[in-house]
């Protein structure tokens, strides 16, 4: 999977640099193009941090017609783009590149219509989750994806990615909750997609650009779904004494009818870390820990709870502790909302996304701890169980190369095993430049000729998030325009 290898820059386009800057300057103003070293420093790197590329230039526009312009220019004169939300992506999806044009919607941020009678609200991609909900909250609204980073990421690179979080077991993810798009394309035009309503007429290309990775165009504004609040929601903490039991309380949860808002696990290494962070009440005896959670009236939320309590005694649960009041609930999912951040205190770590059946549970979660082990390297569990999104963090000091490498070729492991398992490679993360050279695990050379085809409709001289999502072998060079012959997709 690693070392990373990328393109090398465009000396033509880097010795034209002072001019582009003066012509992006013009175009979006001096206060929304960032050129100085230090500036651009901040932006040469997201959440996936082994890697760093100083970009040519940032631009912060405020508006859609600004990101036209923008686009449109770079289109005319060969300069790629990378599209950025707030740069919290886990696999180098906003990775930049040294002759590549950083586009950032972190000005765009308003709120431009919210509409409780048809359910919906029009924003500007700059916004959090969170401040969506914000401005909801008063009518009794609120938007439900929710990500571990839901304070800090964006809307937009939640539709790059299409990110769930910890309640999308009951909501879904972004394309559940996503009624329309704007976008605009790499040639500067802007279209629509969707719009204020249940579902658009003609193809469904709201699912194709949704997790898009930015590979399409540059979204900045979108229709979201918004839905009112439930009257009440209680989190219980189920402890087991082996990830074995756990398992198999969550397949049985799922089995029985019941629809919780979140089922997540923990391991110990997890629940250790977390409850030394959060003093949640973690049970530190057990070795792996089930957070569930349903929402309803308090007749509805007292009866679930004890029909789920019920099923988990059927396995003698080590403890099992219902949150007693809102102070509780939030010290409990103030502890798993801080995972990332709370291991990050003991190790460096790299965090996988693959998603598994949750029949195979159980194996996968064995084969992983197999696996570390043999890297001679730690590993801590923490994911969104109901739905069979694994974030398996795999623990190394990055100050050691041959650390790192061993963690880098584990997590290659961890991902081609879930494959193996009948999952796939990204559940929200993405596929970045992370799991780029991992496709071929997943897909056959004219599946991926066939998305490239696609890619190239949208953008013709594939100048849009470069070296990411796919093979960077599996794409003709940039001088070669010709459609890929048959034999190359057979």
């Amino acid at each position: 999977m690693f070392p990373i290898a990328l393109p090398e820059p465009q000396l033509a386009v880097l010795a034209r640099r002072e001019q582009i800057v003066a012509d992006l300057v013009k175009i979006a103003g001096a206060d929304a193009v960032i050129a100085d070293e230090d500036g651009r420093r901040a932006y040469e790197t997201d959440a996936f941090t082994a890697y760093r590329r100083m970009p040519l230039a940032v631009v912060l526009p405020e508006t859609t017609e600004i990101v036209a312009e923008v686009l449109a220019y770079c289109n005319r004169n060969g300069i790629k783009i990378v599209p950025r939300g707030a740069g919290t992506s886990l696999c180098g999806g906003a990775l930049p590149a040294e002759d590549a044009i950083v586009v950032g919607v972190s000005r765009m941020t308003k709120v431009l219509e919210i509409d409780t009678v048809a359910r919906c609200a029009r924003v500007q991609t700059g916004i959090t989750n969170l401040a969506i909900s914000a401005a909801v909250g008063p009518s009794g609204f609120f938007y439900a994806p929710d990500p571990s980073s839901q304070l800090a990421c964006t809307l937009a690179g939640n539709i790059a990615m299409n990110s769930g979080g910890a309640h999308c077991l009951k909501y879904g993810v972004t394309t559940n909750n996503v009624l329309g798009l704007k976008m605009v394309m790499m040639d500067g035009s802007i279209v629509d997609l969707g719009g204020a309503y249940l579902d658009a007429e003609g193809y469904d290309f709201l699912a194709l650009v949704i997790g898009s990775e930015g590979q399409l165009g540059i979204v900045t504004e979108a229709i979201v779904r918004i839905l009112p609040r439930a009257e009440g929601a209680r989190p219980m903490l189920i402890g087991f004494e082996s990830t074995a039991k756990a398992s198999i309380c969550v397949s049985r949860i799922i089995a029985s009818g019941i629809v919780p808002v979140a089922i997540e696990f923990m391991d110990r290494p997890a629940i250790e870390v977390c409850e030394a962070f959060a003093k949640a009440g973690y049970p530190l005896d057990a070795e792996a820990l089930l957070i569930v959670e349903v929402e309803g009236s308090d007749e509805e939320i007292a009866d679930r709870l004890g029909y789920i309590a019920g099923l988990a005694e059927e396995l003698s649960p080590s403890s099992l502790v219902i949150s007693a009041d809102d102070a509780q609930s939030a010290k409990i999912w103030k502890g798993r909302k801080s995972a990332f951040g709370a291991i990050g205190r003991k190790a460096d770590y790299l965090c996988m996304d693959g998603t598994i059946p949750l029949s195979q549970l159980t194996y996968v979660l064995e084969e992983i701890s197999n696996i570390c082990k043999r890297y001679g390297l730690g590993v801590a569990n923490v994911f969104h169980a109901g739905d069979g999104n694994l974030h398996p963090l795999i623990m190394y000091d990055a100050n050691d190369a041959r650390q790192a490498e061993r963690a880098e070729q584990a997590g290659a492991d961890i991902l081609k095993l879930c494959v193996a398992a009948g999952g796939c490679l990204t559940g929200e993360h993405g596929v970045g430049i992370e799991k780029r050279d991992l496709m071929r695990v997943q897909f056959s050379e004219a599946d991926l000729m066939q998305q490239m085809r696609i890619k190239t409709v949208f953008d013709p001289e594939w100048l849009l998030n470069p070296a990411k999502v796919f093979p960077l072998d599996g794409r003709p060079v940039a001088s070669e325009r010709e459609e890929p012959s048959a034999a190359a997709a057979e």
